[in-house]
């Protein structure tokens, strides 16, 4: 069972701003401006891509082999938004391997991210672009 919380009953832990910011305290002394997460996914990119969980993602476009983009259900307000990427792959042996997706763009071109999506691809540590079966991106503003 989920109980309502009243946030005045709260005080200072949580509060908006005059401009409207939602602030909280969560132990360091004061409210400050919480930074959301504005949009997140879990996909699974090797094959037809398909979406595990998300939030504020509408799809995931497959580019080709380790590139994909990210698109958004409701856009950001601007494109200075933070991505944060993780994703894991396996190699032909079945044996796990992990990769990151380290960089935003195609075949290692930098792209810069719009309001309504961005572009990724996950690379091994060797810079080999592979398919993951493990994608996650997170983004912040």
């Amino acid at each position: 069972m989920t109980a309502a919380v009243n946030v005045a009953s709260l005080g200072t832990a949580v509060n908006a701003d005059s401009s409207g910011n939602f602030q909280m305290n969560s132990g360091y002394g004061s409210a400050a401006v919480a930074f959301g997460c504005r949009a997140w996914v879990n996909f699974n990119g090797q094959g037809t891509v398909a979406i595990r969980g998300s939030g504020n993602v509408s799809s995931i476009t497959d580019n080709g082999t380790g590139d994909y983009t990210v698109n958004f259900t409701t856009a950001m307000p601007d494109t200075n938004y933070a991505i944060a990427l993780t994703a894991g792959y396996t190699t032909d042996g079945g044996n796990p391997s992990f990769g990151v997706a380290n960089r935003i763009g195609t075949s290692g071109n930098e792209q810069a991210p719009t309001t309504s999506n961005f572009r990724m691809n996950v690379d091994t540590t060797t810079g080999n672009v592979v398919d993951s079966k493990y994608v996650n991106a997170s983004v912040f503003r």
